[in-house]
């Protein structure tokens, strides 16, 4: 499966809509959920980050087009602000199909929540596994997914892929150097974060909005997330420059 031509591998998903279809399947064991409703004010784009074009197309795309080459998955939940026509434009034009849901709160918490609840009010179970991961991504491939799940299935609590810390880390007082940490204990947490439904949503309703990830909300709650090595190639495209290097490696991929 090309990185370049996602909406092909996805028409074994959900038909699109802005809204959830009135029935799932009855007993789905693993959803990805990607919450799409931020507006990315860090990246410096026009619009909304996760829809700016990287190597030739939206970068959402790219990142779809690896969960759709993941077939354990029951399916995929985008989870847009209401209003979003981003992905009724590309099925028009492209015939293919995705699982929206026009429910996008006002953090990336919020949306998560929303996005889980929207998945149980439809029939997904409590017991069911959930992977969340940041639609900006873009770069995260169906073999570092299967990693998570191979690893998370046979955990009481689930876990999230992480990278640990390459570099010297520095504690900062009014711009200098006041301290060296160690880093031998430090790891940098990415996405997918994979746990069980019903107990990532009572977290989330526990935290609050402040919880900028889904394993801080269960650290919260008292569990300990497992860590599942990641890649550095992982990352999440934030700033002008990170557009850059992410079209370098999904070019340097397709060679």
């Amino acid at each position: 499966m090309g990185a370049f031509a996602p909406w092909a591998t996805l028409a074994s998903l959900h038909p699109v809509t802005t809204q959830l279809p009135e029935s799932i399947p009855a007993s789905p064991r693993l959803w990805a959920l990607l919450p799409c409703a931020g507006n990315g004010s860090r990246s410096g784009a026009a619009g909304p980050k996760q829809y700016q074009p990287v190597a030739g197309q939206p970068m959402v795309l790219h990142t779809l087009a690896a969960f759709a080459a993941v077939p354990r998955l029951a399916g995929v939940l985008v989870v847009v602000s209401a209003g979003d026509s981003f992905f009724a434009d590309h099925t028009a034009q492209s015939g293919a199909s995705v699982l929206v849901a026009d429910c996008g709160g006002s953090t990336r918490a919020a949306s998560v929540l929303n996005g889980l609840s929207a998945l149980l009010d439809r029939g997904a179970e409590p017991e069911d596994w959930v992977l969340v991961h940041d639609a900006a991504r873009c770069l995260i491939t169906a073999q570092q997914v299967d990693s998570l799940i191979d690893a998370c299935l046979p955990d009481p609590v689930g876990g999230l892929l992480a990278l640990k810390l390459p570099d010297t880390l520095k504690r900062e007082v009014d711009g200098r150097v006041a301290q060296t940490v160690d880093r031998s204990d430090k790891w940098l947490a990415q996405t997918p974060q994979m746990f069980r439904l019903g107990a990532l949503r009572s977290a989330l309703l526990a935290a609050g909005d402040a919880v900028t990830d889904e394993a801080s909300a269960m650290e919260l709650a008292g569990h300990a997330p497992l860590l599942v090595q990641g890649s550095a190639q992982n990352f999440k495209v934030t700033y002008p420059q990170d557009f850059a290097l992410a079209e370098a490696v999904l070019c340097s991929r397709e060679s």
